[in-house]
């Protein structure tokens, strides 16, 4: 039977319809499912030929899956037949299969691709075949795709094997060795992505040219090329990629450091002979980076400076994009943009996708890096480079610049721009191959301290250089800290919680402020006894139904500490210095709630920081990850800004708590912290997530899960304020690049980008 014309959508595949053309299937995310109509009953189960012809129109259509359901539902990976068809880029690609069902078929899925792409299916046809037929299709496959020597194997080897048992498991055992010849390799999504979202041929330029708003000025751009000793190849490409550039009010400042090889001197020389706007000078001894790019800047003329190293490309687009942003933007003094990385064959990958200006992550991390550009008023007021920090002189640069800057005088561009080479040598190619660079990030980071009158020490982190986490000093003597703990019997849980908190916790100025909301069980009752002794612990009744929002609004008003630390009564304390930690970012005064890392008993993540939008309203990162999972770019190792983070435990000053008005009480369980992160934020405070504050979340072993009707109603209600009151911020997390998907696992990539 032919089924090709009658096929559903069921997710993250729809039907497109174009004027003039036949119609196709547009896939987005990684798993688009097709429904494919069986006839009232089902279908029985056995051996059938499948007929497949599929079209790629764009992208790639990688390794295609059916998933039949034997009355239970697609329910396990075990039931997948996977088709032979590995990465099917444009045009028709055939394919003629057996497969085996092996019950009567309810449904029948097909899932046509891991990757984004648009095709047609020409053919999708299903053909019975009884067990002799589907034997001799299955031998003659075997026998065609082998050697000679092959066709001997499968005789000698397996003929004995295919034939025990009888001619009744023959089929069976065949189809298991036929089976096998179908599994296919991987393919990058990031390559798809690019041939979708960023088509650098002429065309694809063309038409985005034709898409973006016309420029009303036109500033010019001098960009630095500090070089030494540069391999032809790449001196050559970097140049070619500013010539390439779309906008053309450029000049191009490149600085020899004395190379020692004459080709680069020459090939510089070319090129200012054959464009005025490329200048050059070249320095009698060689003083390295910072000094060569000093150099290059005292020949720059234009209102901005772009960083470029002299192996690494620039996006044909890269100034026009800068020009457009700066434009839209007036107040941006400098700008950052994405970046990934380029090999030797000119192959895209390993995309960095950034935050907007994350103050924190840039302490721990060069996450601004390229490309950058920067007023070279600017740069000329702090100085420019300053010799000695080599290796880490942009991320020095930075830090003086940024020092003069407000956050809305930093842009960020959400493209990407710049290619790092991925050649020896490059810290493109691993962030260890520089040491001397390491060294001169930490002095660079620490001289800022110095410079801001921060009392913060950077600290090593062994086995990742380029990454550092920051020591913020706690002023003696400590402020204290009341840590409210909501709660209603449970006293396994509270029990836990509490002696963790006494037994581990280094920190010494808190006290614990258990909030009872009705507890009656007596071994419940009898614990809070038990407590009476202890000074620094107190049990507070409050009698009134369950609001999270309201009972933690109560005990804040109850206690006196300096800082506030909401915990719920599910958490477990492992590790020892978790307050000291979040109470030396709390104390600062550009920070409102500090949040910590969080894990499942099983030490997978439960919670590394929030994302608004995912699922709607907002999701936490990387759920499910083993312990010391890196994320993205390693920011679930790093010290970051974000918009949210949960509530189950965070720090922050009683002064910003009350600023803002506490919890919002008509958010009685779902999203109030959200949505107090949220408020924090807009009263100009930056919020902070912590991976070095380690603790465990029982998660919702006291109150359950929202699994009945008056808890689901009453999550509807909470999401439904949520987006009422913040819907024009939740789909635009500055802490989360646009480039990433809100319906896919968080840091997967967007088809299409959201921006």
């Amino acid at each position: 039977m032919k089924l090709h014309s009658s096929l559903l959508p069921l997710h993250q595949v729809e039907r497109v319809t174009t004027a003039g053309q036949e119609a196709f299937w547009r896939a987005s995310g990684n798993d688009p499912a097709l429904d494919v109509p069986l006839p009232a009953g089902g279908m029985d189960g056995g051996w059938y030929r499948l007929d497949l012809e599929i079209e790629v129109l764009r992208g790639t259509v990688h390794a295609p899956v059916l998933y039949p359901d034997y009355r239970r539902g697609f329910v396990t990976e075990d039931d997948a037949l996977a088709l032979p068809l590995g990465n099917a880029r444009k045009g028709i690609h055939r394919v003629q299969w057996l497969v085996r069902f092996v019950d009567t078929l309810s449904a029948l899925r097909f899932d046509p691709s891991t990757l984004p792409s648009e095709f047609r299916v020409t053919d999708f046809s299903l053909r019975r075949l009884g067990k002799v037929g589907a034997a001799a299709c299955m031998l003659r496959a075997l026998w065609g795709t082998r050697t000679s020597a092959g066709r001997l194997q499968l005789i000698t080897a397996s003929g004995a094997d295919l034939m025990a048992g009888g001619p009744r498991r023959m089929a069976d055992k065949l189809y298991r060795l036929y089976s096998s010849q179908g599994s296919v390799g991987g393919f990058s999504d990031y390559d798809v992505w690019l041939e979708f979202y960023d088509d650098v041929s002429a065309d694809g330029i063309a038409l985005t040219l034709e898409t973006m708003p016309q420029l009303s000025s036109s500033p010019v751009f001098s960009i630095l090329v500090p070089t030494y000793n540069t391999d032809p190849r790449w001196l050559k490409a970097c140049i070619d990629s500013v010539l390439a550039q779309t906008y053309p009010h450029w000049e191009l400042c490149i600085a020899d450091d004395a190379s020692t090889s004459p080709h680069v001197w020459e090939i510089v020389q070319s090129y200012v002979a054959a464009d005025e706007r490329i200048k050059a000078v070249r320095r009698s001894h060689n003083g390295h980076i910072a000094a060569a790019s000093n150099s290059a800047l005292a020949l720059a003329s234009g209102k901005y400076v772009a960083l470029l190293d002299h192996d690494d490309a620039l996006h044909p687009l890269a100034l026009q994009w800068c020009a457009l942003e700066l434009e839209k933007n007036s107040r941006w003094r400098m700008l950052f943009t994405d970046e990934d990385k380029i090999d030797s064959a000119g192959k895209r990958s390993d995309p960095y996708f950034k935050s907007d200006w994350n103050p924190d992550l840039f302490l721990s991390q060069n996450c601004v890096c390229h490309l950058g550009v920067y007023e070279r008023d600017l740069m000329l007021e702090v100085g420019g480079f300053r010799e000695g920090y080599d290796g880490a002189q942009d991320w020095d640069l930075t830090l003086r610049v940024t020092e003069k800057l407000g956050a809305d005088e930093i842009g960020h561009i959400p493209k990407v721009l710049y290619h790092w080479r991925m050649i020896e040598g490059s810290t493109a190619l691993a962030p260890g191959e520089k040491s001397y660079a390491h060294l001169a990030a930490m002095r660079a980071i620490q001289d800022h301290f110095d410079r801001t009158g921060t009392p913060a020490q950077v600290v090593e982190m062994p086995g990742f250089s380029g990454y550092y986490r920051i020591s913020h000093a706690i002023p003696e003597p400590a402020p204290k800290v009341s840590l409210l703990i909501p709660t209603r019997d449970r006293v396994d849980l509270l029990r836990q919680c509490v002696d963790s908190i006494l037994k581990l916790t280094t920190y010494r100025n808190y006290e614990i402020v258990i909030l009872d909301n009705g507890s009656v069980e007596t071994e419940t009752l009898k614990y809070f006894d038990s407590l009476a002794t202890m000074s620094n612990v107190r049990v507070l009744p409050y009698d009134a139904p369950f609001n999270y929002s309201k009972i933690n609004n109560f005990g804040v008003a109850q206690t006196s500490g300096e800082l506030i630390g909401l915990l719920n009564n599910d958490i477990e304390v492992i590790s020892t210095d978790w307050l000291t930690e979040m109470v030396s970012h709390a104390i600062r005064p550009a920070i409102g709630v500090v949040g910590a890392m969080l894990y499942y008993p099983n030490d997978t993540i439960q919670h590394a920081g929030v994302v608004l939008g995912i699922g709607g309203v907002a999701g936490h990162s990387y759920v499910g990850m083993p312990r010391d999972y890196p994320g993205d770019k390693h920011r679930a190792g790093l010290v970051q800004n974000l918009s949210a983070v949960t509530a189950a435990c965070v720090v922050l000053r009683r002064d910003v708590f009350e600023q803002v008005g506490g919890l919002d009480e008509d958010l009685v369980v779902a999203f109030n912290d959200v949505d107090f992160c949220i408020r924090v934020r807009e009263a100009g405070y930056r919020n902070l997530w912590t991976p070095f504050a380690e603790l465990y979340h029982h998660e919702s072993a006291s109150r359950g899960y929202e699994d009945t009707p008056e808890k689901i109603a009453r999550f509807k209600r909470e999401e439904a304020l949520m987006k009422a009151r913040w819907g024009h911020l939740l789909s635009a997390d500055p802490y989360y690049n646009v480039n990433f998907s809100l319906v896919n696992a968080p840091f997967t990539l967007a088809y299409p980008p959201r921006g």
